[in-house]
């Protein structure tokens, strides 16, 4: 019967209108649901993924509750957009009322897809939860509220229990005056709980525990800050930790940061910071009826010190299991031989919650060989150079015994660590025995930069009982790279572990030495690759927080942040000038407008500084010391070219930020002070000529200095006039082809050259460099073995050995500032100059040689990826664009008639947009959605005729280099 359910049943139903662009990756604050957040205004942000071109959104709509039943309609939820026309939109600033701390939030986005067919609009939901503060809108500080009720406790400091320092002479560390790490408990019954957090921080490190079973993954915690500004703190849900009855809370506190040695030249007794260890926590405690109770760190805590005797970021760790208390951190523990905490104070301003995710063990290395050198001591080849630590089991080991582990990057070619780059890092953990067997060494407070370990103590090292374990702050990866190079495949591996070594809480220098500290300029040379590589919003948010509180009082940024005693505070040209430049790129890769509200009042005083001690405009008179371009080989570039340039730039970006943000008057004080900077460069350090080039008409262009990195800031920075800006490039490429073709270029130069270069017309010239073997070139130290970035071009070179031990890191990131160019040159995939959040799309391939190339990114908008191919005269071009973007994509073709997409003549393709054509290029503009382009391509270049990098050599490293480095013969055609 017509209409009756059995009826309704058979009728075939028409298809669903097909679905438009789909929200996914959910964020908070640039992290996916953050657990405490103190952030009043969050950003809510999603990506868009579709199966269908030009499928781009129209509108969205986000709402925010705290019964996330309330999201569905009809609900009322805390917060409510409503529908928003915005077709670029991948994020909103939360603008409801005042969130509530300590409280879940949950939110749905909802975005309609454009087309004149009706489309089902997509959802998403995720939740993020605020941190302690009670009530995120107001100024504590300001209104004397304040939410913590702990006290900040300590073991009594007093007696000073030095560590024994071993006695078989391998390492000896009591003349550092290292002291036990301190353990204290708290017992307390509880009913089982509905909701249980623990809100919980250190001056110094901290590892906690309820009832034996540790809380949460984060390493090194709570990070590294400066602690007189600021002291992070971590937000944990233990709700499955407490159980009915009796309970523990424990912790285990180290120096770290705090009160342990600290960079070079390390210092004690406080110089830095503290000088011994405490701790802060709150275990909030909610019922079924919302009742909360709290357990807060004050005096009815116990501590004592146990088996880890001390632990030190630089010296190491060493674990006496004579000393340990076992079930101490078990209730029923008998802890009425321990001392009463004491409390150092009850100061809780400076506590922060985290921004970023913290630094968490990411991965484990088994040994590539292991090698008995010598009886009862063995070297272990991890075969990769890293940051982070060895696990080793020990079978047996007598009440008194000793395993001493320490930890190097290379050897010194007679199987022997080569230690000497570690200045006065011990880098050493020493395991004691009491007898038991199978025991689990693992250090938790320390860290090491090696590749290599060299255990002593063992008669025999089985290869299923060690490992590496990975320690870096967890960035979510989000870009992948490929080609038909091996070399140029491995160079991009060296720079993706020299990242995920050098990105401990902080952006470290390097990982081995006493050094790792938060060097400006390392971190804004190499941030647009760091930032193609991982997404790296969360963690310069942080980091520039850093950067922000180590201003000195005349508004300079310094060179390194966090600041340290011993370290020059006033910044150097490109060094001080990373605090301008790192916003303005975070927001052009993030389309985050916070990056520079936060960052544009350092910005201005930056800039005003400078211009104060230079008022005729040439950077000559110091605000703080003056690096050049650090570790240049060659001839040094002078400091007035390099100063003045980075004065310039720093008020150009200055400029541009202050219009992003609607502050024009200022925009056009600081856009007019970058103009007259150029004229002054231009007028003092260019000069010009005839030349014998090619045209009699053409114009010769000489910089101060005649070196490549003065032509790369003049043309990267924009300073010379648009006629001679070409001679200059000219130039450039002469130096270049002089050299090798080669760079002589240091910190600040190398960054610049392939994409300067490859923006003048000489992506030949910049795959030529990619692919040179010897120094100074990338691919030398592969080809000696090396899998990571080296600190110099000649770290080590078979004729002089190893560079000065003073300043040798073979694990230092800012020479592989070239990864941003093998994303974007080499596969072709970046952004056009006016975009951000990758609106507008460029990709143009620059094959140089190749034969295939390829690579992905995970923007704010969602996935890109850049595929290429040429088999002959034949290639092929791929091209995923996200929804809500564009691309201009240039086809790389010598017969522009022959480019065909999907099959189809390009120009009568969907949604692609013919622009222009060239002698070996037709470009094209296409909405979002997946493109094959294909065309004729008989590439001539110099570069098309190179053979594979490594194949330029074929022989095998000398014994010297092998025993050095190592060697990778599986990865060598």
């Amino acid at each position: 019967m017509s209409g009756s359910p059995a009826a309704d049943a058979r009728t075939p139903r028409p298809p669903a209108p097909p679905s438009g662009p789909r929200p996914y990756a959910l964020r908070c604050d640039h992290r996916t649901t953050p657990l405490g957040t103190d952030e009043p205004a969050p950003l809510l942000s999603w990506r868009l993924e579709s199966d269908r071109r030009g499928d781009d959104p129209v509108a969205y709509r986000v709402r925010v509750a705290e019964d996330p039943r309330d999201l569905a309609g009809g609900g009322r939820p805390l917060w409510d957009t409503g529908r928003v026309a915005d077709p670029d939109a991948v994020g909103v600033v939360y603008g409801g009322p005042a969130l509530t701390a300590r409280t879940r939030y949950h939110w749905r986005v909802t975005v309609w897809p454009a087309g004149p067919t009706p489309l089902r609009p997509a959802e998403a939901t995720s939740w993020f939860e605020t941190a302690m503060a009670d009530d995120l809108m107001t100024d504590h500080a300001a209104t004397g509220a304040d939410p913590w009720s702990a006290s900040w406790i300590a073991h009594d400091p007093r007696p000073v229990d030095v560590v024994d320092a071993p006695t078989d002479g391998v390492v000896a560390l009591d003349h550092h005056g290292l002291a036990p790490c301190p353990t204290l408990r708290r017992a307390f019954s509880a009913a089982r709980p509905a909701r249980a957090r623990l809100y919980v921080s250190a001056r110094g490190l901290y590892e906690v525990r309820i009832n034996g079973a540790r809380v949460g993954d984060a390493e090194l915690a709570p990070g590294w800050t400066d602690y007189h500004h600021r002291v992070q703190y971590q937000t944990y849900d233990v709700t499955d930790l407490v159980r009915a009855g009796e309970n523990v809370l424990a912790a285990t506190l180290a120096d770290g940061w705090w009160s342990g040695f600290v960079g070079f030249e390390p210092r004690r007794a406080g110089a830095h910071y503290g000088t011994f260890p405490q701790l802060i926590a709150e275990l909030h405690l909610t019922g079924a009826d919302g009742r909360t109770t709290k357990v807060v760190t004050d005096p009815a805590w116990r501590t004592a010190t146990g088996a880890i005797r001390h632990a030190d970021l630089l010296m190491g760790e060493c674990h006496d299991l004579r000393y340990a208390a076992d079930g101490w951190d078990l209730p029923g523990f008998d802890d009425s031989g321990w001392s009463p905490a004491v409390v150092t104070d009850t100061d809780h301003r400076l506590l922060v919650a985290s921004p970023d995710e913290p630094v968490r063990a990411t991965t484990t290395l088994l040994p590539r060989t292991i090698t008995r050198v010598a009886p009862g001591r063995h070297l272990v080849d991890f075969g990769q150079n890293l940051a982070g630590r060895v696990r080793l089991r020990v079978p047996a080991l007598p009440a008194g015994g000793r395993v001493v582990v320490r930890h190097a990057e290379v050897l010194d070619g007679t199987e022997q660590l080569y230690t000497a780059n570690l200045r006065t890092a011990a880098a050493t953990d020493v395991l004691v025995g009491d007898g038991r067997a199978n025991v689990m060494f693992e250090p938790r407070f320390t860290y090491h930069g090696f590749r290599y370990a060299e255990i002593s103590g063992l008669p025999d090292v089985d290869p299923s009982d060690v490992v590496a374990v990975v320690l870096h702050s967890d960035t979510p990866w989000a870009g992948a790279f490929d080609c038909s190079d091996p070399g140029i495949r491995r160079l991009h591996d060296c720079v993706s572990w020299g990242q995920r070594s050098n990105f401990v809480s902080v952006p470290t220098d390097c990982p081995q030495r006493d050094e790792r500290l938060g060097w400006l300029a390392d971190a804004q040379v190499f941030l647009p690759t760091a930032a193609l590589n991982a997404d790296v919003a969360a963690f310069f948010t942080k980091w520039l927080r850093d950067v922000d509180d180590a201003r000195t009082p005349d508004g300079g940024f310094t060179n390194v942040a966090p600041r340290l005693a011993g370290v020059d505070d006033e910044g150097a040209p490109g060094w001080g000038d990373a605090g301008v430049i790192i916003p303005w790129h975070l927001y052009r890769t993030y389309d985050d407008p916070r990056f520079l509200a936060r960052a544009l009042d350092g910005m201005r005083a930056w800039v005003d500084l400078i211009h104060r001690h230079n008022p005729d405009l040439l950077w000559r008179k110091r605000v703080g010391p003056h690096f050049s371009d650090w570790l240049a080989p060659g001839t040094p570039t002078p400091r007035d070219v390099i100063a003045t340039a980075y004065f310039a730039r720093s008020a150009r970006i200055t400029s541009l930020a202050a219009d992003v943000l609607g502050e024009r008057e200022t925009a056009r004080r600081y856009g007019e002070l970058a103009d007259a900077i150029g004229a002054v460069f231009a007028e003092q350090f260019v000069t010009t000529g005839p030349t014998t080039g090619v045209t009699a008409d053409e114009t010769s262009v000489r910089i101060e200095g005649d070196t490549q990195t003065g032509y790369l800031v003049a043309l990267a920075f924009e300073l010379l006039p648009a006629d001679l800006a070409d001679a200059a490039a000219r130039r450039l490429a002469e130096l270049v082809e002089q050299a090798g073709p080669a760079l002589t270029t240091g910190f600040l130069g190398v960054a610049l050259a392939a994409p300067v270069l490859d923006a003048h017309g000489r992506a030949d010239l910049a795959h030529a460099l990619l692919r040179r073997t010897d120094h100074p070139s990338w691919l030398f130290p592969l080809r000696h073995g090396a899998t990571t970035v080296w600190e110099r071009w000649d770290g080590w070179t078979p004729e002089g050995g190893f560079q000065a031990a003073s300043m040798n890191s073979f694990n230092h990131y800012a020479l592989g500032s070239v990864g941003e160019w093998l994303y974007r040159g080499v596969a072709g995939l970046g952004q056009r100059p006016d975009s951000t959040g990758y609106r507008h799309l460029s990709v143009r391939p620059h094959p140089g040689g190749l034969t295939h190339a390829g690579a992905r990114h995970e923007s704010v908008r969602g996935a890109i990826e850049v595929r290429w191919t040429r088999d002959g005269d034949r290639f092929e071009l791929r091209v995923q664009v996200p929804p809500g973007a564009t691309a201009d994509v240039r086809v790389p073709t010598t017969d522009p008639a022959s480019v065909r997409e999907s099959d189809t003549r390009a120009e009568d393709a969907p949604h692609v947009t013919p622009l222009t054509t060239g002698r070996d290029h037709a470009l094209y503009r296409v909405a979002s959605g997946a493109y094959r382009f294909t065309s004729v391509y008989a590439d001539t270049s110099p570069t098309a005729r190179l053979p594979h990098a490594l194949r330029q050599d074929r022989r095998r490293p000398s014994p010297a280099a092998a025993s050095f480095a190592g060697t990778h013969e599986e990865d060598t055609p």
